[in-house]
């Protein structure tokens, strides 16, 4: 043993793990992450204004997932659909449902607002998010379909007038609208 063995300790045997990454969670999963939601917030009986947007959430993630090849499977909107089912929506229901409902409905506890509050404003924030990755994963089939009928058109003959993409409407941001 020489002295920098003594100073520093003997050298750490290296042992490389073979670390595998684990596979990305499948539709079934997703979707039993939705369900686990819902029932998360129905079992911890949450107010009617929080079920109502989980599920609205649910409903919006639910209606992406066979568009999601059309973000792009490796896209950081495919990893946010994912996450929201998995990650955020879980964890911003579960960190209310933690608090004594009385308390959690009437103290303010960041900008005036309570923690009920606080959490209505993530799922319209999640709802909102999700609603606008719908619309842009629709676009792209929607796009097909006008660029295939203006070769139609091209190719036949056809003299209808010139149809172009419409520009999407924006999304309200108002919690309150049932359509979006």
């Amino acid at each position: 043993m020489g002295l920098f063995d003594w100073l520093l300790g003997p050298e750490p045997t290296e042992q490389v793990a073979d670390a595998v990454a684990p596979a990305p969670p499948t539709a079934n999963d997703i979707e039993a992450a939705l369900a686990s939601a819902e029932k998360m917030a129905v079992d911890g009986r949450a107010p009617a204004p929080v079920i109502s947007r989980v599920r609205r959430v649910a409903t919006i993630v639910r209606a992406l997932l066979p568009r999601l090849a059309n973000l792009g499977l490796q896209s950081s909107d495919s990893y946010n659909v994912v996450a929201t089912a998995t990650d955020y929506l879980p964890e911003s229901l579960a960190a209310y449902l933690a608090l004594p409902r009385d308390w959690a409905d009437t103290r303010p506890v960041a900008g005036g607002k309570s923690s009920l509050l606080l959490l209505i404003d993530q799922l319209d924030l999640l709802a909102t998010t999700m609603n606008r990755m719908y619309d842009a994963a629709n676009r792209s089939d929607a796009n097909a379909l006008v660029a295939q009928g203006k070769f139609l058109d091209e190719k036949f003959g056809g003299h209808r007038a010139a149809v172009t993409v419409d520009e999407p409407r924006p999304v309200s941001t108002n919690p309150l609208d049932l359509e979006s």
